[in-house]
């Protein structure tokens, strides 16, 4: 039998039931798929080999003569399957004249260039992936010239960092006389050092007033 020129990309679903085969785009992987096509020597094996399952004796040799039979008919059989598997999908695939590639033409071929994206790729398509890159990159480069931090003054969020409660490592909220998660005390459960609610100057020990602005601690 004479060879079959086709795409390499191919999947073999074949079983002792009967042949099928599944060819891909080279581009994007997408499919098309033979019709099952039954092998009637393997469907006979598997009928004698149930019946000498039940019956045994001469019937469950002849099971065996049937595989027998069937192995030496898979070769030829199997190709004529796949040969007409190929001319059954080959219609569904295109073959670029440039690089030699079997592509789906739904998605892969430029029918207007004739052959394929890979080749010849859709401008129009990359031109909106362009203009969406570039939407991207500027969206990131406003991002960075704006200013994000709202008036936040980093090394003072720094020095005032919020007290945690030493019972259930909670995050504690400024004035806080007891833990929102556990209800511990503040005044046993903070740590580090306290700072003014209103300027966020760090408060000496004791203090009940803040010695910058007389903000009550």
């Amino acid at each position: 039998m004479s060879s079959q020129p086709f795409t390499r990309n191919y999947t073999d679903h074949s079983n002792d039931q009967g042949f099928q085969f599944e060819f891909f785009c080279d581009k994007c992987g997408s499919g098309c798929r033979s019709e099952f096509e039954r092998n009637s020597l393997g469907f006979a094996a598997q009928m004698i080999k149930a019946a000498g399952s039940l019956f045994g004796g001469e019937v469950a040799r002849a099971g065996w003569g049937a595989d027998q039979l069937k192995d030496a008919f898979r070769g030829p059989a199997w190709d004529a399957a796949f040969k007409r598997a190929i001319e059954e999908c080959r219609p569904k695939l295109r073959q670029c004249t440039k690089c030699g590639q079997w592509v789906c033409p739904e998605v892969c071929f430029n029918h207007e260039r004739g052959l394929c994206e890979n080749c010849a790729p859709d401008l129009a398509e990359h031109a909106v992936a362009a203009q969406a890159q570039v939407a991207v990159e500027q969206a990131w480069e406003q991002a960075r010239n704006a200013d994000q931090m709202r008036g936040l003054d980093v090394q003072k969020e720094k020095l005032s960092a919020k007290a945690t409660c030493t019972k259930c490592q909670a995050s504690l909220s400024p004035n806080a006389r007891f833990c929102a998660g556990c209800g511990n005390p503040v005044a046993n459960a903070a740590s580090g050092p306290k700072f003014c609610s209103g300027c966020g100057t760090e408060l000496q020990a004791g203090a009940r007033f803040c010695q910058h602005c007389g903000t009550g601690v």
